[in-house]
C-alpha cells in the first residue's frame, strides 16, 4: 500500500459526536468501517480522514468498494462495523442542518417538473439557500429553466443533481461519478464550476472512473481496492511512491520486427516491455539503469524518451486486473 501519513489534530479528550460539529480539522471521519453482503465484504475494515477544505478523488476498479462507502458516508447504508462522522456529526444529523450534500448516480428526477420548479422546491427547503440566479448560473443551467426535466440529456440532467446537491450550500459535498454521462466539453463546465463552488473552502469527495479527472481536479487521491485503501496520498506522492517510469524509442532497422522479449526483459528494472509498429514502450522501476543499458549494448534504437508514471501506470500498478472489471459492484 502507498500511504502518505498526515499528521492528526490532537484528539484529547474528545466531546461526543454530535457536539464536536465546530472542534475538528475534520470534515469527515471514517475508521474502521466494514459492511458485508452475504458471503461479499465490500468495505473492509476502511478508515479515511478528509480534512476541510481538501478536494479528495477516490478511485477503484468496478466492485471496489466505492459507492458501498459514498452510501454509509451518507446514511443511506448501515454499517456492519466502524463509525463515520461529518463534521464531528453522524451523517443524519449532518444531513438534518444542510451541511453536507450529495449528487448521486442513482435516483430519478421527478417526471413532468420543469428545471426551475425543481430548483425552487430544493431552495424552500434550504436553511442556507443559494441565490437562485448564482444557483443557475453555477450549475450552468441558464436556459433550460423552462425545460421539463425528462426531457433533459444525460450531461443536464446531472448538471440538475448538481443544482440540487448544492442549493444549501453545504459544507460537504459528496459526488459519485458526477460527470458519467457528460461529454468532454461538459465534463470541462462542469469542473469549472466546481472549481467556483469550493474556492471558498468547502470540502468535496467524488468517487470517479475517469482518471485525468483525479489528477487534474483532487488535491488528494485515494484509491481503494476489495474494499480497503491502497494508496492515498497527492499526485504527485502517489507518482514517486509508484517508482516506475517509461521508457520508449523508435526501433532501428537493425532490431527486426519482432519485440526481441529475451533482451528488453533481461534489461536493468524492466518489468514490462512492449513493441507496437515501430516503437518499444518499456516499464522500468530503474530508469536510470535502463537507459545506461541500451546506451551501452547493441540494441538498434533512436529517439529515446523517458517519462515518470502517471496516474493511470500508478493505478494499474495497484489494482492490476481489476481496473479491467467490467462487472457491475459496490
Amino acid at each position: 500500500m502507498i500511504a502518505i501519513q498526515r499528521p492528526r489534530p490532537g484528539a484529547g479528550n474528545a466531546a461526543p459526536a454530535d457536539e464536536q460539529s465546530v472542534s475538528t480539522d475534520d470534515a469527515v471521519r471514517i475508521q474502521g468501517l466494514t459492511k458485508r453482503f452475504g458471503a461479499l465484504r465490500a468495505v473492509d475494515a476502511l478508515s479515511l480522514d478528509i480534512r476541510r477544505g481538501e478536494t479528495v478523488a477516490l478511485l477503484g476498479p468496478n466492485g471496489a468498494g466505492k459507492t458501498t462507502t459514498v452510501s454509509m458516508l451518507l446514511g443511506l447504508l448501515a454499517p456492519d462495523g466502524g463509525t463515520v462522522s461529518v463534521l464531528g456529526m453522524p451523517p443524519a444529523a449532518a444531513i438534518q442542518r444542510g451541511r453536507i450534500g450529495a449528487m448521486l448516480q442513482d435516483g430519478s428526477l421527478m417526471p413532468g417538473v420543469r428545471v426551475a420548479e425543481l430548483l425552487d422546491y430544493a431552495l424552500s427547503l434550504a436553511a442556507t439557500p443559494l441565490a437562485r440566479e448564482r444557483l443557475i448560473a453555477t450549475a450552468g443551467l441558464a436556459g433550460l429553466e423552462r425545460r421539463r426535466v425528462d426531457r433533459l440529456s444525460g450531461g443536464q440532467t446531472q448538471r440538475v443533481r448538481f443544482a440540487l446537491a448544492i442549493a444549501g450550500q453545504p459544507d460537504v459535498l459528496v459526488l459519485d461519478e458526477p460527470t458519467a454521462a457528460m461529454d468532454v466539453e461538459a465534463r470541462h463546465e462542469f469542473w469549472a464550476s466546481m472549481r467556483q463552488y469550493t474556492a471558498a473552502g468547502r470540502t468535496v469527495l467524488f468517487a470517479t472512473h475517469y482518471l485525468e479527472e483525479a489528477e487534474a481536479f483532487a488535491s488528494r487521491v485515494v484509491i481503494i481496492a476489495h474494499g480497503r485503501i491502497v494508496a492515498d496520498g497527492t499526485v504527485a506522492e502517489l507518482k514517486r511512491g509508484a517508482g516506475s517510469r517509461t521508457v520508449r524509442f523508435r526501433a532501428g532497422d537493425g532490431m527486426g520486427d519482432g519485440t526481441q522479449p529475451g533482451v528488453l526483459d533481461d534489461l536493468p528494472g524492466v518489468y514490462v516491455a512492449e513493441r507496437q509498429g515501430e516503437y518499444v514502450t518499456l516499464k522500468t522501476s530503474d530508469a536510470d539503469a535502463t537507459v545506461r543499458a541500451l546506451a551501452a549494448g547493441s540494441l538498434d534504437w533512436r529517439d529515446l524518451e523517458v517519462r515518470t508514471a502517471n496516474l493511470d501506470d500508478v493505478f494499474l500498478s495497484l489494482v492490476g486486473n481489476d481496473a479491467h472489471n467490467t462487472n457491475g459492484g459496490h
